[in-house]
């Protein structure tokens, strides 16, 4: 099978070798690079190469200058730089450029410039070998570092390599092979348009004619003795003249043709509408007289057979509609609750009793849920704080899971939090918005979110002194199920499970069982919190929202389920299930963007969805903005490695939970310095978390919050766990790369942790006991 871009991950990797491997990765791309050792904790390099030798980059990392290296090969490629995150300047002999964010650079190998951002960066970089620009472009080379304006093609090169960043992760060669001589042509164009060049190269009247040349011969490409007369004619050029011009360009009329035909013939072996075509007729099409010609040819220009190219092309995964915001709706962020300037607000819980359960355990704060206190299915870095409180605080915490609509009477009534947050008749709902979609409802018309993102998280908590590279820890003190109001259901709690349509079994029924959604309601005996059994399961039938919106599955939460309309049926009968307590979701609010679904997980925490997670348990999450702004949500009775229908045992909880800063420094213990990804710790394991993409708003560019959910994978959550307990082992306990490999595969364990929330998690789980002789060892918390 066709391999994809090769990444390096710094926080992957140990402390000590992460400058040594950086320089390395711009070495193989003839760069050289300078920053502060100290701010190298994270980045990511990326490059996707092809047989031609043109190779796509994606870097993201801490401000830094980087130049060509003195030992580049000659002749030397080009190299395009789309800047999409921070500014610079580019520097050459005394010439100098500034650039913005969404610019694009173009610079000779060959010449010694300098490229400096001036923030965290993220660039595409294109490198184009000197036979394709010569191909292109004659003997013209810019002279100096060249800052491209807003022309047509700059504008279009531009667009080519935003879509291919924000693919990245997922392209193959063939997918970049497939517009590889498209993007190659509009960069050069650009390049010919605004570039000076020396005096010995063609003049704009010579690239102008041969532009015409060009539209000449890509009208005739069919035509199997396509000559260099008839492009001359067509054209209004002499043969003669024609001929000078390829010249000019270090190339011959027939290289030119025979390397367009190819292209051409490449995209129809990709394009899928095609796939009934024979190669010989796509051959044929494009004026190849000889099919084994072709196929020689084919492979000299791409390293792969017509044939093999298409096989690997029939078998690559083809994107599907999932779940996901647009990303793109202008009114995303409206109705958050942004931060005022000015004083603080008064804490909304103070003077408020302290709820029943989870009493055993005396709080500093306590943070009710009811409708002004709660955010549902999104996170934001601009969402009001509801409680402020110093590092070291103890908080006693109310959530509601967002399934409550499964049972009305069971989970909402008679409670005042609950109804006033699940409120929803036809003049309007307590929570509008409910998902990070557009307020009006304009994609699906499923409600104000739109369902995307679906979890009632309380908070956020600011944690005063919290700043952006500090720790947060939140060690899970108690955790109690919140009892029902009803009276008709005195000492009794809820919970439901849904085996719904964004759950693995959903695509893979039974032979002769249609696709379907079951609901499965659990109850709690408070005088044994330790167990739950089944009650009733029903199967979802389409269900109308006071709003008279249909809907004829899950799409949309807090659905209230008319039961009339449903046929309950005894289930799991004789079978107890026993209580693994923890919330789904604590998080803290990411920096990358305003308003973020709060259903895939990532470095910031938030639904990882580890079982683990529970009372006793230490959870260590990045700071990255200020004040944190932890938010706790999404209550688990209990949950099985893997969530695979779905959902857990879905239940309203009540934790109390210790809030510990730890601020940026060499001073910090060593598992928690340069946190990029959660980690639990318990009193016998360390529990270290990762996923298909450890930061999917930096590295899935705009469509993140869409593209997440066809992206992810198990194998690529695996890959990155295993990095990230290498990393560990190597970091905290002074292991050798080889005795880390040893230790991982015979005394370590790699669990799916969910492939229910778009970004899968899979989890590598270390003991503690082995290393009780180990004199390195961190300390459990407890004796700090």
């Amino acid at each position: 099978m066709t391999q994809g871009p090769a990444h390096l991950n710094l926080s992957t990797l140990p402390e000590a070798s992460r400058a040594d491997s950086w320089s390395a990765a711009l070495a193989d791309l003839g760069l050289t690079g300078q920053s502060d050792a100290q701010t190298m904790l994270n980045g990511t390099l990326s490059v996707l190469p092809l047989a031609s030798g043109v190779r796509l980059g994606r870097l993201v990392a801490p401000p830094q200058e980087i130049s060509p290296a003195l030992s580049r090969a000659r002749p030397s490629p080009l190299l395009v730089v789309l800047t999409l995150r921070s500014r610079g300047e580019v520097s050459m002999d005394g010439h100098l450029q500034y650039f913005a964010q969404n610019d694009i650079a173009v610079l000779d190998q060959g010449s010694d410039w300098r490229l400096q951002w001036s923030g965290d960066a993220k660039a595409i970089l294109l490198e184009i070998p000197h036979d394709a620009v010569s191909a292109r472009l004659g003997r013209q080379r810019p002279n100096r570092p060249l800052v491209l304006g807003s022309s047509i093609p700059s504008d279009m090169a531009r667009s080519m390599l935003t879509v291919l960043g924000a693919q990245f992760d997922t392209l193959t060669p063939q997918d970049l092979a497939a517009g590889e001589g498209a993007l190659l042509d509009v960069v050069c164009s650009a390049i010919a348009r605004e570039a000076e060049f020396d005096d010995a190269a063609m003049t704009s009247v010579q690239v102008a004619h041969f532009q015409r040349v060009a539209a000449s011969i890509d009208t005739r490409l069919m035509m199997p003795d396509l000559s260099l007369s008839d492009v001359a004619a067509l054209a209004g050029l002499s043969p003669r003249y024609v001929q000078r011009l390829f010249e000019l360009r270090g190339d011959s009329f027939s290289r030119y043709v025979r390397q367009k035909r190819l292209a051409r013939s490449r995209a129809d072996l990709l394009d899928m509408s095609q796939d009934s075509v024979g190669i010989s007729q796509i051959a044929h099409r494009w004026g190849f007289a000889s099919a084994s010609h072709f196929s020689r040819s084919f492979r000299e220009a791409f390293g792969i057979s017509p044939s093999e190219m298409r096989e690997d092309n029939r078998h690559a995964p083809l994107p599907y509609a999932f779940r996901g915001s647009p990303g793109v709706a202008a009114d995303l962020a409206a109705g958050v609750r942004a931060r005022p300037p000015g004083p603080k607000p008064a804490d909304p819980a103070a003077g408020l009793p302290e709820p029943t359960p989870g009493d055993g355990i005396s709080a500093d704060f306590i943070l009710p849920a009811r409708a002004d206190t709660v955010h549902w299915g999104h996170i934001s870095r601009s969402i009001l704080p509801v409680l402020y409180v110093p590092s070291g605080s103890v908080v006693r915490v109310e959530t509601l899971t967002q399934h409550g609509g499964d049972d009305y009477a069971r989970f909402i009534e008679g409670d005042p939090g609950a109804e006033s947050i699940f409120r929803w008749t036809r003049d309007g709902k307590g929570v509008d918005r409910r998902g990070a979609g557009p307020m009006d409802a304009s994609v699906f018309g499923r409600g104000a979110g739109e369902g995307f993102g679906v979890h009632i998280c309380t908070g956020p908590i600011h944690v005063t002194g919290a700043q952006p590279g500090d720790v947060l820890e939140v060690e899970i003190l108690e955790i109690a199920p919140r009892p029902s109001a009803n009276p008709l259901y005195k000492g009794k709690a809820f919970g439901s499970n849904a085996s719904a349509w964004w759950g693995y079994q959903y695509n893979d029924p039974l032979q002769g069982t249609a696709r379907h959604e079951t609901v499965t309601i659990f109850e709690v005996d408070l005088a044994r919190p330790d167990e739950a059994r089944a009650l009733y399961q029903y199967e979802w039938t389409p269900q109308t929202d006071p709003f008279g919106v249909e809907h004829p599955i899950m799409d949309y939460p807090g659905i209230p389920v008319d039961q009339s309309s449903l046929q309950h049926r005894a289930t799991l009968e004789g079978i107890t299930v026993p209580a693994r307590p923890h919330f789904g979701f604590v998080g803290v609010a990411p920096r990358e963007a305003d308003i973020v679904d709060s259903i895939p997980p990532g470095y910031f925490g938030g639904n990882v969805d580890n079982w683990r997670a529970g009372p006793g348990a230490r959870i260590y999450l990045p700071v990255a903005v200020e004040g944190a702004l932890l938010s706790i949500g999404d209550g688990h009775f209990s949950q099985g490695d893997g969530e695979i229908n779905g959902t857990g045992l879905e239940m309203s909880l009540t934790g109390t939970v210790r809030l510990r800063l730890h601020k940026a420094g060499t001073d910090l213990v060593p598992q928690i310095r340069g946190l990029t990804a959660p980690i639990i710790e318990t009193p016998e394991e360390w529990v270290i978390q990762s996923f298909s993409f450890e930061n999917h708003l930096r590295d899935l560019g705009r469509r993140a919050q869409t593209d997440v959910y066809t992206r992810s994978s198990v194998d690529n959550a695996l890959r990155n766990a295993f990095r990230q307990g290498r990393r560990f082992l190597m970091d905290v306990y002074g292991l050798t790369e080889d005795d880390a490999h040893a230790l991982l595969s015979i005394a370590a364990d790699f669990s799916v942790t969910q492939v229910a929330d778009g970004n899968f998690g899979v989890h590598v789980t270390i003991r503690r006991s082995l290393f009780d002789g180990n004199k390195a060892a961190p300390a459990p918390q407890g004796r700090r």
